[in-house]
């Protein structure tokens, strides 16, 4: 371990040789006393690092770069303890700060901050226990890194379907897999939490030990402190079948009409796609996704897909990290970028043209405005996939009676300028796709929005019902002082 002394020499060398605004700029960050608090409170399992830094660059950094603010500093925590003397310290002096797993979220200062930035990089462990059939899971984790971990013991986890996504933001969101019609959400799989409270106390929050608070961290996000660990069931895994397969403008009425199929007829509970809407160089097209859970899936389930004429595929019997991995490479990295949902009963072949009318609409004016990229993911499950939990098992969702099906809007773009103009959009297009919904005579006025998609100013009702008291009554149980809300996020 080098000495934490040290960790401040490229800074400093960079100060020597700085333009006079830019050393101005590193003497008032080198010497932010939160910052040097920090480093000399915490254990040499954890190290501060400042712009200049690449590892500092490495942990702001996110996907989306409308997602990345310059923190004070960047700390990456090497234990439990250290992130609980974090806690103490930002929550004491009222500091903003972020917590930032693997950097996937799309909503402005959710894992972000001008404050301190918690980079969870280093809880990093994949711990397979085949007697429980559990596996730990660090919170700094990517789920590709977990599927290739778990690989070589047979046995997977339900986590995120495309490759990219972090374990951590996914998991307390509530978690959409692609194993969910057999298994449920990722939090309905969740057996344990390692949970760093706003008090500084590291707990292992089971069913048992605090059931409230077991039930507020599926689903609750980062309102009840940070999460150094999750132990998962763990489920045998062998080959897998499906892919990527890309369709271009002309045949988009048949894809239409293979995903309505889909959606209506198609119970077999291996099975699974995810029919994505694109606008991008001024012409719409679907990426599609398929995915059976076995080497080969049985006649008739994807022969719609297979028989349209399509622009490129790659569908095979493969394992299934090369699946996730056959997700089509973001190529929107470092453009700005949000999400927004609605959440569907059905895809009706009228709703699903209405998705297709919304993606040439917007595709094309918001092209004039920087927009680089406009998407819309189709995500059908069978109704029955809430029925993995309890009725009041977890936050997210609030009700499990009628299972939730939901649509990933996604826009990228490249001005900031053009911020507040994308997110009305997403708004207005999440907003009229519902009210069709709605219209068509599906119960959907009060349904909840799925959290991991939902834009930044979605109101706690409409992402919790009627469990926002219980959870308002919780967080304030277990962070009375509320430091939490020295970060972003859905805020309790």
């Amino acid at each position: 371990m080098v000495p934490k002394v040290l960790l401040l020499a490229a800074p400093l060398v960079l100060l020597a040789h700085a333009r006079p605004a830019a050393l101005e700029l590193q003497k008032r960050i080198l010497l932010d006393p939160i910052c040097t608090r920090i480093d000399n409170a915490t254990s040499s399992a954890t190290s501060v690092h400042y712009p200049g830094d690449l590892r500092y660059d490495n942990d702001i950094s996110h996907w989306a770069s409308s997602s990345t603010q310059l923190a004070k500093c960047s700390v990456r925590p090497g234990t439990a303890t250290d992130v609980g003397i974090i806690l103490g310290i930002v929550g004491s002096t009222g500091t903003p700060f972020a917590v930032k797993g693997g950097g996937h979220a799309s909503n402005p200062g959710f894992s972000s901050t001008p404050g301190v930035l918690i980079a969870m990089s280093r809880f990093s462990e994949v711990t397979y226990d085949a007697a429980s059939q559990t596996a730990v899971v660090g919170a700094g984790l990517i789920w590709d890194d977990v599927y290739a971990a778990l690989a070589p013991h047979n046995v997977n986890v339900v986590g995120g379907r495309v490759t990219g996504v972090g374990v951590a933001g996914f998991t307390l969101g509530g978690g959409y897999s692609w194993l969910t019609n057999q298994r449920g959400l990722t939090i309905d799989t969740v057996t344990a939490f390692e949970l760093v409270k706003p008090s500084g106390e590291v707990v292992n929050v089971t069913q048992n030990s605090d059931p409230e608070l077991f039930f507020g961290l599926k689903g609750g996000m980062n309102n009840f402190g940070v999460v150094t660990r999750f132990t998962l069931q763990t489920f045998p895994q062998g080959q897998v079948w499906g892919g990527l397969i890309t369709y271009t403008f002309p045949h988009l009425p048949d894809v239409a009409a293979a995903t309505a199929n889909f959606a209506a007829s198609v119970t077999d509970l291996k099975a699974s796609i995810i029919t994505t809407y694109n606008f991008l160089l001024g012409q719409p097209g679907v990426s599609q996704l398929l995915f059976y859970d076995g080497p080969s899936p049985p006649s008739g389930i994807f022969d719609d897909f297979l028989a349209i004429p399509h622009l490129t595929m790659d569908v095979s019997a493969r394992d299934f990290l090369s699946l996730v991995k056959s997700s089509p490479a973001n190529s929107t990295y470092g453009q700005r970028g949000i999400f927004n949902s609605v959440s569907l009963t059905q895809y009706t072949p009228t709703i699903l043209d209405a998705i297709l009318n919304e993606t040439v609409f917007w595709g094309s004016h918001l092209s004039f405005d920087t927009g680089v990229f406009i998407s819309y993911d189709v995500e059908p499950f069978l109704p029955s996939l809430f029925s993995h939990g309890a009725a009041s098992s977890s936050a997210y969702p609030p009700a499990r009676g009628t299972g939730l099906l939901p649509l990933n809007i996604y826009y990228a773009w490249s001005l900031e300028l053009s911020d507040d103009k994308f997110h009305e959009a997403a708004r207005q297009s999440a907003a009229r796709i519902k009210d069709l919904a709605i219209a068509e005579g599906q119960d959907i006025v009060d349904a909840a929005v799925y959290p991991n998609y939902a834009i930044y100013d979605t109101p706690l009702v409409g992402l919790y019902g009627g469990n926002v008291p219980a959870l308002q009554a919780l967080k304030a149980r277990v962070d009375p002082q509320n430091v939490m809300n020295l970060a972003g996020g859905f805020r309790l």
